[in-house]
């Protein structure tokens, strides 16, 4: 029995546990706005529809989840093109040398809003619509002529690409930590030998989605709207047809498209167990649920002490089956309990007899049972043991009728039993 305290300890933790795993329900989850254009996510804003769609075309594709650093080193996973759509997490300049190694041999790169620092590094600037009249967005045309364009449904776009180089007189935090990062041998400078606006504001006439061609086969393509690779584009509008063949790597090359989810924060250390030890971790619910955790603790290391001296008790030893049969030989023998003992053996040839393997409770009287199994007894030695086994039961006589009533069942039951052929089995 529990006492008091330790059930009202018990339900303070429940409800303890229950009033932290509500707070953690109740705090504030990613929007589909605020979501990471990732495809592994399948919400609104995921990225997921790409990857799928690429697949079903039975284009190679792959999700990298480490950094770039050894991307123009590692000949065997050199990916046809790498695709870095609005990560979350900045390139080191390190990557970004490597990326532009990688532009020079011959590489091909799309590359979504500021792609951690890459659409910076090639000259161009991701910036947001300043027109508030038209809600932060601008109607899109394809290049080079509207005259020429399909008709599709895209939607409009946030962003825009503003080109140019960084003149000597600006000081703007942008440029200075772009020269910062040339100075360095980071982001060295990559001129391209074309540039192709693909796609541009209907008004402004302001690039939204540009192609760099440069020396050596190398290829970037760089969006300003992260807005067109989600799944919410994908569905509602006619963006696939726009941006499936950007997607592809540029004719003749061929090979796997590589996604980066590495700067999403889809890193291979990444696991399950990870993820719940930095959820406890930073989250309020989760410094609750901790805390239980070591109340708990605490409370089950008090309680497993005893404090004091151990309780004397009474040693109780069990018999052994050896002591247990000699109390029972010894109670039949002072009850004068031959009769029983027979009538048990006689009670276990009819039992095994039988049809049903019961012995028939209050039926007739055993002897009775004793003669017609007689007339039943096809041999002589058979009826001659039955005979004896009535005997036994009906004339007195001491514990040695115990041992002859068994000798004598064992004899007819050896005459009487099922036998076994070749032939049946």
């Amino acid at each position: 029995m529990f006492s008091r305290v330790e059930l009202g300890l018990a339900l303070l933790l429940a409800a303890a546990v229950g009033v932290a795993v509500f707070t953690g329900v109740r705090s504030p989850k990613p929007t589909p706005e605020n979501e990471l254009p990732s495809t592994f996510l399948t919400g609104p804003g995921g990225s997921k529809a790409l990857y799928d769609v690429l697949a079903r075309l039975g284009q190679p594709v792959e999700r990298r989840r480490t950094a770039l650093f050894n991307l123009t080193r590692d000949e065997h996973h050199r990916p046809a093109l790498l695709v870095l759509i609005g990560p979350s997490l900045p390139l080191q300049s390190a990557e970004l040398e490597e990326v532009v190694k990688y532009l020079r041999g011959g590489g091909a790169v799309l590359a979504a809003g500021n792609a951690g620092g890459i659409t910076d590094c090639l000259g161009f600037e991701s910036k947001e619509s300043r027109k508030k009249v038209e809600v932060d967005s601008m109607a899109v045309a394809l290049s080079p002529h509207p005259a020429s364009e399909p008709d599709l449904r895209l939607p409009p776009a946030t962003r825009y690409l503003e080109p140019g180089e960084a003149a000597p007189e600006d000081t703007t935090p942008r440029w200075r930590a772009i020269g910062e990062l040339r100075k360095e041998g980071g982001c060295p400078v990559l001129t391209p030998i074309a540039t192709d606006t693909l796609l541009r504001t209907a008004f402004l006439r302001r690039p939204v989605i540009v192609r760099l061609r440069y020396r050596g086969g190398g290829q970037a393509v760089l969006a300003a709207d992260p807005e067109y690779f989600r799944n919410r584009s994908w569905r509602e509008s006619d963006v696939p047809l726009l941006v499936t063949p950007l997607l592809l790597p540029p004719a003749p090359k061929r090979g796997r498209v590589s996604w980066d989810e590495y700067h999403h924060g889809y890193g291979r250390e990444g696991s399950v167990t990870g993820a719940v030890l930095g959820w406890l971790t930073r989250s309020p619910g989760g410094w609750a649920i901790l805390q239980l955790v070591a109340v708990a603790l605490v409370a089950l290391a008090v309680a497993a002490v005893r404090f004091g001296p151990a309780l004397t008790v009474i040693e109780r030893r069990r018999r052994s089956p050896l002591e247990h049969l000699e109390a029972l030989a010894a109670g039949l023998e002072g009850a004068a309990g031959v009769e029983t003992a027979v009538s048990l053996i006689v009670s276990g040839l009819r039992r095994r007899l039988s049809r049903s393997g019961f012995a028939p409770r209050g039926g007739r009287d055993p002897r009775h049972w004793l003669l017609a199994l007689e007339l039943a007894s096809p041999t002589l030695r058979g009826r001659a043991a039955v005979r004896r086994l009535q005997q036994i039961t009906t004339q007195p006589g001491g514990p040695e009728r115990v041992l002859a009533a068994a000798q004598a069942v064992e004899d007819v039951w050896e005459e009487l039993r099922p036998r076994t052929t070749r032939a049946a089995f």
